[in-house]
């Protein structure tokens, strides 16, 4: 190895929230180094994660309202679908996203290593490159952004008919019949796009219900259409045994009763969370201290209780989702550049992206029943909306949760076509500690969904004007 060379920062890992740093800091002055073992920055985010499963369905989008088409009287006869061209279709987008950044990294003049990271000390770290060699950096800081990994099952078997949420991207086949271990969202919408492509998917759900923790008015619309697209749902059930056969993976399953079943598979996607990548690091080398959950504390600017390192995205705690990292690797850049800032969220929204979407963003009723606290949740059913009946989609709802004395928005949920492209208006008034009079007095365009948010305002007050809910006493 080479004398050691010196960065005054250094991200480790390369997914939205690493690059999301490393471009900051080279934006605001610093030299910065960035550390991934792809070829170029993107992370499980654009390579094996939100780009490619959300360019799959946007096939089964196309899928399902081609089919649903038939009701409105266009009939474009029984799709073909061409599995490689899919592939490579999707794997066009993920190369084009990649490479964009790989151009934007060198614009910055962001010195990119692939390769693998592992602390020495609080001040230097080896890397093993892809090409086989090793270096030594020292820094100033380092910004730990290495992401998570899909938590696997013990009993299950090696096999390739084991899928994990990697895997089940790369759509090798369209397996006749698979079974979809969890019910969260990323079995969800796993399991929206092969079924749409052409398996029978059933779902198994150790909770009483999908989507544990979504407001339940929410989630049983989801469930409602699953049920008829899904060949099985079910819930209060647990897997206890998988075996590969000579055809497949024979499952044994065990409801709530006892009852023990078995069924048989070609695949089995298994989709039961994620865990943070904090092994192998070398952490036990510095001051970073890990919770019992194996991610690493961090204070309000992100930074562990190693003053020089930080940590952002996954690594650094719930909720694991891309644009949490992004906005965390931001305030890490900033409090090392030594501004003022801290991680304060009042509103992380989230999405499932299946069909309909839903989408959510600071207090949900289930959290406030849970705290105790009294609020006032208004709704407004899209079978109101002139927009969602012209798009023959009326199974959705706007609702939002506001507290009874201040009139403060303290939340927004949507379930429905395109609910994730409509929750940042809930984002910003909560953010903005927006009343819910400024959504009711700001015009909405009409035909639109987006006027379910105001309607949805309007009902707090009993004046909504497309649904008849008088305002109680």
């Amino acid at each position: 190895m080479t004398s050691p060379e010196h960065t005054k920062l250094v991200v480790i890992g390369g997914g939205p929230g690493g690059y999301a740093a490393a471009f900051l800091a080279a934006d605001l002055g610093m030299e910065t180094t960035l550390v991934d073992l792809e070829p170029n920055p993107g992370g499980v985010c654009l390579y094996r994660g939100c780009i490619p499963s959300k360019a799959l369905l946007h096939a089964a989008k196309i899928l399902s309202e081609a089919r649903d088409a038939k009701e409105i009287g266009i009939d474009f006869g029984e799709p073909k679908i061409h599995i490689d061209q899919v592939r490579t279709w999707k794997n066009k987008v993920v190369s084009q996203m990649t490479g964009g950044l790989g151009v934007l990294s060198k614009q910055r003049k962001i010195k990119f290593i692939q390769g693998r990271a592992t602390f020495l000390s609080s001040e230097s770290i080896h890397i093993k490159k892809t090409d086989g060699t090793e270096i030594t950096l020292t820094f100033d800081n380092a910004i730990l952004a290495t992401g998570s990994h899909p938590i696997t099952l013990p009993f299950a078997p090696t096999s390739p008919r084991i899928l994990d949420s990697t895997t089940a991207l790369n759509l090798e086949d369209i397996p006749a019949k698979l079974l979809v271990l969890g019910g969260g969202y990323i079995g969800l919408e796993l399991g929206t796009v092969y079924s749409e492509l052409g398996s029978k998917v059933s779902i198994v759900e150790m909770l009483p219900s999908l989507l544990a923790g979504v407001d339940r008015d929410l989630g049983v619309i989801l469930e409602n259409r699953i049920k008829k697209h899904f060949s099985a749902v079910k819930v209060n059930t647990k897997v206890t045994k998988m075996e590969e056969t000579t055809s497949g993976i024979k499952v044994t399953f065990e409801d709530k009763e006892g009852n023990i079943s078995s069924e048989e598979y070609d695949k089995v996607l298994v989709a039961i969370g994620r865990k943070p990548n904090s092994k192998n690091l070398g952490l036990e080398k510095t001051k970073v201290t890990l919770t019992d959950r194996g991610f690493v504390q961090v204070n309000g600017q992100r930074q562990t209780t190693d003053p020089k390192i930080y940590a952002i995205g996954d690594i650094a705690g719930d909720p694991m989702l891309a644009h949490k990292a992004s906005h965390e690797g931001r305030v890490a850049v900033e409090a090392i550049a030594g501004h003022k800032v801290a991680f304060e969220p009042q509103a992380i929204p989230a999405v499932v992206f299946t069909d309909p979407e839903i989408a959510w963003c600071g207090l949900t009723e289930t959290e406030a029943a849970a705290k105790g606290r009294e609020v006032m949740v208004v709704k407004f059913p899209w079978a109101a909306s002139g927009r969602a009946v012209t798009l023959n989609r009326t199974d959705g709802l706007t609702k939002m949760i506001i507290d009874p004395t201040t009139e403060r928005i303290l939340g927004m949920a949507i379930c429905g076509v395109g609910a994730g492209e409509m929750i940042s208006e809930g984002v910003l008034a909560v953010e903005m500690g927006a009343i819910v009079s400024d959504l009711k007095l700001s015009i909405h365009p009409h035909p639109t969904l987006s006027e379910t948010v105001m309607e949805s305002a309007e009902s707090f007050f009993g004046l909504s004007t497309h649904i008849y809910r008088p305002k109680k006493a």
